[in-house]
């Protein structure tokens, strides 16, 4: 590398077996794929519940540099649980990320992740933990069937892009 700025001149040191020491990344490509591989199974083997996890609230960044971008946050705040009618431990149960430490400091975001858990909670289909007594809240037979057989309902990241899980099912048992 050429000198820049008024910093020290650098000496190279490589007067030991320096080629034994260099790490090279031909397994890159392999990895990107087993890594892929992983996903996919896990997908299936979950299925059919969203394989990317609890769903997350769309929050914005900060600093100014980046406030105009939205990303997923770490979990919804009690505020927007209370609101949409969700208890904070119900909601972890099906498949909901809490963050008790967040604070709401726009009603515009508030409005925005309650109207997002309340899409969720529509699109959700519980399967009940004994199909002979279902309770309330519990999805019905057909329904559960239906979603173990394919899916077509997703939720997007805040950015316009679907999520890549199947659709958001919860098997409880």
């Amino acid at each position: 590398m050429a000198p820049s700025r008024n910093g020290m001149i650098l000496k190279p040191h490589f007067h030991k077996d320096w080629q034994r020491r260099v790490a090279t990344w031909f397994n890159q490509p392999a990895r990107k794929i087993r890594r892929r591989k992983a996903r996919q199974a896990k997908a299936r083997r979950i299925a059919p519940r969203p394989a990317s996890g609890p769903i997350r609230p769309i929050v914005r960044c900060p600093t100014v540099r980046y406030h105009t971008k939205v990303r997923a946050g770490r979990g919804f705040s009690l505020e927007e649980l209370r609101v949409a009618g969700i208890h904070k431990k119900v909601a972890r149960t099906i498949g909901i990320s809490v963050d008790p430490r967040r604070r709401n400091k726009s009603t515009e975001s508030l409005q925005a992740n309650v109207q997002r858990l309340k899409e969720y909670r529509s699109k959700l289909i519980l399967f009940p933990r004994k199909p002979s007594a279902p309770k309330k809240g519990d999805s019905s037979v057909s329904t559960a069937l239906a979603a173990s057989s394919g899916c077509s309902g997703v939720l997007g990241d805040g950015n316009g892009e679907a999520s890549s899980s199947c659709c958001p099912c919860v098997h409880l048992g």
